[in-house]
Formats: C-alpha cells, structure tokens, sequence
C-alpha cells in the first residue's frame, strides 16, 4: 500500500465520518422516534403477554389431557394403546410434572419427573449480567434422553417416560455431606432404568449414574450401543450479546487424544466423530454444562447454530452420543455432570483435559497464561480484593521483568539515532533510486561501528507473546466478571461513558473510555518512538505505525475493560521507564563507543568464518 492509497483510504473515511455526522437526526426527530417505538413496543408487548397466556393455557390442557389420565374413559383405554406403542415400558408412559432437588453450596439442580433428567442448574454464588439467578439452561428448553428400541422392536426415548423418584423429599441439602438421588423408569417388577444423581458439598461436579436392571429380555439384543440425545439453547449471560458469542462453543475431548472444538464463530458448523471421546461440554463464555464418561462414548454427532441477534439465546447445541451397551440382566454405565464456572483452577483439579474449556491461547501463548499469569494472578488475588489494584500490580511486575529488552530496544535506537548524520553524508552521493546500494553501505557502516540494526526490534518481538497472552486472558478470567473499577462496571466486559444514539459501523452504539485511554496512549508512545529514532524509517512505516491505535480503537471498543486498561497502564510504565532511560543515557558517550568499535578489526561471525574456510579448502580467494 502506498502512500496515495492510505491518504485515499483516510479521506473516505473522514468522508464516512461527516457524512454520519451530517445525517444525523435532530433531537426532536429523535424524540418523536422514540415516542413512535415506544408507542409500538407497548402494544407488542401486551400482545407477546396475551400470546404468552394462551400459550400457557394451551400447554396446560394439553397436560391434563394427555399426561394425567385422570377419568375413567380414559383409563379404560389407555392400557391396549400404549402397550402397543410402549409395550412392558408403558406404565412409565403416564404420569404427572413433578420436581426433585438436589443441592450444595454452590449449585442447585432440579430434577423433573418426566425424562428424569436435569431440568434445570442454578449456580448459586453467580448472577447474570441483570442480576437475576444464573440459570445455565432451563428445563423447556432443553433435552436429555436415551433412545432404543425393546425385544418387539418398539421406539422408546426416555426424554417422553416418567420416572419414579426413591427419595422422598423434595429438597435435599448436601451441605455436610454427599446426596444421592434415585429416579426409576419402571418396565414391570424389578424391571427399570435407574438414574442416580450424586452431589458432594462445595463440589461443581455431578456423579450419573445409569442402571437396567432386569432389562436382558426387554431390551433388542441386537445393538450394541444406545443413544443419548443432549440439546439445549443456550441462554445469554453476560453483557455484550456479540462478543459472548464468540467465546461459546461445543468442546469435546478424543479418549486419547487432545480437546478440539466446534467453531465458536461461525453461525453453524457440525461434527460427526466416529472414534471414542472422553467428554462433550456446551460451553458459554464463563459456564459450562459438560457431560462426561468414566470410560467413553462409542461415537457422537454434534451440532451448534447460533440464533437470531434478537433471541434471548444465543446457540442451539445438539448432540446425539452413543454409549457402550451390552444386553445382560444388570447392566452400569458411570458418567459425570460438570455444572460450573470455566475457573481454570477448578477445572484443572478433576484432570480430564477440562482446563481447556478457558481460550487461554495455543502454544507459547498458553503457557505463559498457565504458568507465569495465572500463578501471579492468583497470588495476588489472595490477599487483594479489588481486581483493577490486582491488574496495576501485576502490569507493573510484569514491566520490571521486560525492563532488560526495553532497555536493550532503547540503546539500539539511540545508536541508530546518533548514526544518522554519518549515514547521510554517506549516501549523499548515491542516487534515490538506487536504493540496495544506499543500504548496503548503510549496513557496512552499521557493522564497523558494532550497531545492530533489529536490535530495537528483537527485544520488542520477544515481549509480543506476553502481550498476545494476556489478549486472551483477560477475556477469559471469570475471575473478573462482574467487578468494578473506576467507571467500569465489569471488568470482564466493555466500559462505556458515552452510549451513542446511533450505531457505527465496526465501532458500536457506545464510547469506551479505557479503550480511548489505550489509544491515545498507544499513539504518544509511537510519537515517542519516531522521535528517538528519528528519520531511519520510511515514509510508509511511519504511517502504518499511527494507524494501528486507531484501527485498535475500532477493535477493542466492545472488548473486555480489563485488557485495554492492562494495555493502558503498560503505555504509561514504558513511557516513565523511557524518561528515566533517557535522563540517564548521554548520547555523546555512546558516539564516543561506536566511533572506537569502528577502529577495531570487524569480527567475522562464526558462519561467515566457515563459509570463507570452506571456499579457500576449495581453492577460492575472496580477495582476488
């Protein structure tokens, strides 16, 4: 890109700007808008509230109906008709909605009667982004189900049957000690499928267990596997619907192999794994749901599709898993639920690969997150409470480590930046065009004078991985969501100052005060760089170097508070630290060194001495 085109590119975007501007309506267009909408919102309101009644109503008659046979004509013709279409599981296909719980300290699951499975899981110690009970999926929303067929070849999901709960009350509290709840899917005397949830104190995790009992005759003898179908929509909980997306996703884990993914951003995307898997996770952003096999699932079929930007969910996530099945009188499958927070600690402890639920990055990325930020983090978050201190704290550590390469970056720079009249006077008589020339003899006099020329830039590459780690960190940290600091109300999610009456294209509806901070600040460090470093750059690098922040300012206005205010004050450090550098660097000393390097005989290095050995063992003098 040359210059023309990104003064091109400016213009329109100015043009853009104004135009916005310009168009912009006028406060009583506006107001009369919004006495128009709310007008319009009032009666769709009321008629969603009307619908939502007559829903209700209808889901009610429908119960009463067809799931609680309650007259006499009914139970007279109820037993051939669902023997024929439940056979020995038909007593199971009547019943009545009820509810179980089961609970600890920090999770509450409420088990229905029909399907016998989790209805719903409330986390206790969370809110969501209202402050309402952070519910991770709610009960109508939701499937979970084995599907197979009997002996007679009849379809039966147990999604559609009831269960009979062995516990007798209705609220179990697991805080002393471990709980368990039975609920039987009864198919005659001693014939059932057996669900049994088992629930430790301060423990997200959730012990399923799966019996048949007596089920060797009922069950066809011809399958070797049964089928589990898990969906659910995923509800939104935070704030900022469009960036949660992007952090909600299926993981799944190969019984031998590395986690993997479906793709987090993409509006649908689907996976057909034929190889044995460990665990599938419906993961948010900060929770997860994540269905576990003590030994494995034969197979899975997994899909994710994201809804419309005006539901109140934000995916749709289905699973069909096939679990090992062997036809004999009893027959137990152990599985685990993980209701929880994507806390990398916690879910480090179970040793399942979990860990990987939180996107702390790939390769060196990653283990400067688990192993160098993480462990600061905590340490700090130990004895300080307030999250924005433990941010400060933990920059300024992280700065005085790097010290050393911005001290090596600035020195190479100031060379370069003493140099410079020594370079012009030697390419003065070169030609413009002939550029390879000027830099050659550029790069000779660099060499005589003991100056490296990517001596300002090596130092600055080798911190690039810890400022690419914590961009995924920040985003990550459940440990920051929903705290505040300053004027953020949520350091785990943007600030906002300003909330624009309009939306901008690539910038959003609001103004980020942090982000603007990170900008600004970003622009005066590069102004600070050019300084230093005087004219060696080209006109093109210069440019690009001052639209970066700005392009930034675009990208991190819905991004976590956090990591711009990281980004903000390491601006600020670097700036002190170069002020003391500069205070303390005299650039007529380091003339003084280059000039003596220049009259000592240039050292070869190690390469360019074998390359001239192995020439002259061939016969060949560079001199001639």
């Amino acid at each position: 890109m040359n210059k023309d085109q990104i003064i091109g590119l400016l213009i329109i975007g100015a043009i853009l700007v104004g135009y916005s501007y310009y168009m912009k309506p006028s406060e009583e267009e506006l107001a009369k808008a919004k006495l128009k909408r709310d007008s319009i919102e009032m009666v769709q309101a009321e008629q969603q509230k009307t619908l939502m009644l007559q829903d209700e109503q209808k889901k009610a008659d429908a119960t009463n109906t067809k799931e609680v046979i309650s007259d006499e004509s009914s139970k007279a013709e109820a037993p051939a008709s669902l023997t024929n279409k439940y056979g020995e599981f038909s007593a199971a296909a009547t019943g009545d909605i009820d509810y179980v719980y089961i609970e600890n300290d920090v999770v509450r699951l409420k088990i229905a009667t029909k399907g016998g499975r989790v209805y719903s899981a409330e986390l206790k110690k969370y809110q969501t982004s209202d402050s309402l009970p952070l519910i991770l999926f709610d009960g109508d929303s939701t499937i979970f189900g084995i599907d197979f067929f009997t002996h007679d070849n009849l379809a039966i999901s147990t999604n559609n049957m009831f269960f009979v709960p062995q516990e007798t009350e209705k609220d179990i509290d697991a805080s002393t000690e471990s709980k368990s709840l039975s609920m039987r899917m009864m198919a005659g005397d001693n014939k059932y499928i057996e669900y049994v949830y088992t629930l430790k104190p301060g423990d997200y995790m959730v012990n399923f267990d799966m019996n048949l009992v007596g089920l060797d005759k009922v069950l066809s003898p011809t399958h070797n596997y049964l089928d589990l179908n898990w969906e659910y929509y995923v509800p939104s909980q935070e704030r900022g619907k469009k960036f949660e997306n992007t952090y909600s996703g299926i993981y799944y884990k190969h019984l031998e192999d590395e986690v993997d993914n479906l793709s987090e951003r993409s509006d649908k995307d689907e996976e057909n794994i034929r190889t044995k898997l460990r665990w599938i996770g419906y993961k948010q952003q900060f929770f997860s749901s994540v269905f576990i096999a003590d030994n494995y699932f034969t197979n899975a079929d997994m899909k994710s599709t994201t809804e419309p930007e005006d539901s109140k969910y934000l995916k749709f996530y289905s699973s069909t898993i096939g679990l090992p099945h062997t036809v004999k009188p009893n027959e137990h499958h152990s599985f685990k639920f993980y209701f929880g927070p994507n806390h990398f600690t916690t879910l480090k402890q179970y040793k399942l690969g979990l860990e990987k639920l939180v996107p702390l990055g790939w390769g060196i990325f990653g283990w400067i997150n688990q192993y160098a930020v993480i462990p600061l983090f905590n340490f700090l978050g130990s004895f300080i409470s307030n999250y924005g201190i433990i941010i400060l704290l933990m920059t300024i550590i992280i700065k005085l480590v790097l010290f050393p390469l911005t001290y090596k970056s600035y020195m190479s720079t100031a060379k370069m930046k003493v140099l410079k009249p020594q370079i012009e006077e030697l390419t003065k008589n070169i030609p413009k065009d002939k550029s390879m020339e000027r830099q050659q003899k550029t790069m000779e006099l660099y060499k005589k004078a003991g100056v490296n020329p990517m001596g300002g830039c090596l130092p600055m590459a080798l911190q690039m991985p810890i400022l690419f780690a914590m961009f995924r960190f920040f985003p990550a940290s459940i440990e920051l969501r929903q705290q505040s600091f300053l004027w953020a109300t949520d350091l785990s999610s943007y600030d906002s100052i300003i909330n624009l009456p309009w939306n901008v294209p690539f910038y959003g509806d609001h103004v980020s005060l942090f982000t603007l901070l990170m900008t600004i600040s970003t622009i005066i460090y590069t102004r600070m760089n050019q300084s230093n470093m005087g004219d060696t750059q080209m006109a093109g690098m210069k440019t690009m170097m001052y639209l970066f922040p700005v392009m930034m300012l675009f990208w991190f206005n819905s991004y976590a508070s956090g990591l711009s205010y990281y980004y903000f004050i390491a601006n600020v450090i670097t700036f002190s630290q170069m002020y003391f550098i500069k205070r303390f660097v005299n650039e007529e000393e380091i003339m003084k060194k280059l000039e003596s390097n220049k009259k000592k005989p240039v050292k070869k290095s190690g390469f360019q001495a074998r390359l001239e050995k192995m020439a002259k063992e061939k016969g060949y003098n560079p001199k001639k």
